[in-house]
């Protein structure tokens, strides 16, 4: 992947930062991947929990170079240097045309869905268990399984920043979604190059190189004004300083969200993408994805 240059090594002899014109607490740098320790720091993390009011402290690293994010270390696979990161299996995300992957994945995803009509091993079980699961039409409805096309920019309501600190915040302190949240600061070109810059591999069942999630990412960021906020072992959580404001823009999104993260609606308590567009996309000003 494309990079620019890391300022992280420079933590190595100069923990808080000064030289950089930062002021950071305690932390710990992350070169841990999959094959072994990275040539240079992917990410530095704070040693303590996060708190209201630390994002925006740290926000002041943009100007090195380094981008804010929150991540989860208190989950069963632990922190970032359990999470085997794969950095030389990732592209660059600018390579990448969001569209076309969207279309990509919504297209295979229609092509590989089972046929209602046709029974297979264990499907009594699964229906006893279950119930009738909806079809691939019904959880796509009204789309087809031709490529529905990007949904329209909404207004912002609110600078994408200052939305991403108060979704920060809110996560610091609520501990709902994040059991152990430390602030971090990746080397990045732009908020949703971050999971690409680490090698994240949270969405590895359904795409092995991020940065064509992150592509879908940047088009988000130019028509929602979405920042990535927080990563855990597989979950991706987003700020929106855009949302959909009616329901036929959110079920334009929903529809995007489904290419992105299929298993955020067949794996979810969702009926499909109407009832997903209207509890978790229309106003939403947090948009979280988790792939199995």
């Amino acid at each position: 992947m494309a990079t620019l240059p890391n300022p992280l090594p420079r933590l190595a002899a100069d923990p808080d930062g000064r030289a950089l014109g930062l002021d950071l607490p305690a932390g710990r740098l992350i070169d841990a991947t999959n094959d072994g320790p990275w040539h240079e720091p992917l990410l530095w993390h704070a040693e303590d929990r996060a708190v209201p009011g630390g994002w925006a402290v740290l926000s002041a690293a943009r100007t090195t170079g380094l981008l804010p994010v929150l991540l989860d270390v208190g989950g069963p696979q632990n922190g970032p240097e359990d999470w085997e990161l794969m950095p030389d299996a990732m592209s660059y995300p600018g390579d990448h045309d969001a569209e076309e992957v969207l279309a990509e994945f919504w297209e295979e995803y229609a092509a590989d869905a089972p046929d209602p009509d046709q029974d297979y091993p264990g499907r009594a079980k699964v229906v006893e268990v279950f119930g009738e699961q909806p079809t691939f039409d019904e959880t796509i409805a009204p789309y087809g399984p031709v490529w529905p096309g990007q949904a329209a920019a909404p207004p912002l309501d609110a600078d994408p920043d200052a939305r991403a600190a108060e979704i920060a915040d809110s996560l610091a302190r609520s501990g709902s979604w994040l059991k152990q949240p430390r602030l971090a600061l990746v080397p990045a070109r732009r908020s949703a190059d971050i999971p690409a810059a680490i090698g994240w591999p949270g969405p590895l069942n359904h795409e092995s190189d991020v940065a064509r999630l992150c592509a879908v990412l940047r088009s988000w960021e130019d028509r929602f004004g979405i920042r990535v906020v927080a990563l855990t072992f597989d979950q991706l959580v987003l700020s929106v300083a855009a949302p959909p404001s009616t329901a036929a823009e959110a079920v334009a999104v929903a529809a995007e969200h489904f290419a992105f993260c299929p298993d955020n609606i067949t794996q979810g308590h969702h009926e499909g993408l109407r009832e997903y567009a209207e509890q978790e996309v229309l106003n939403g000003r947090v948009w979280s994805f988790w792939w199995d």
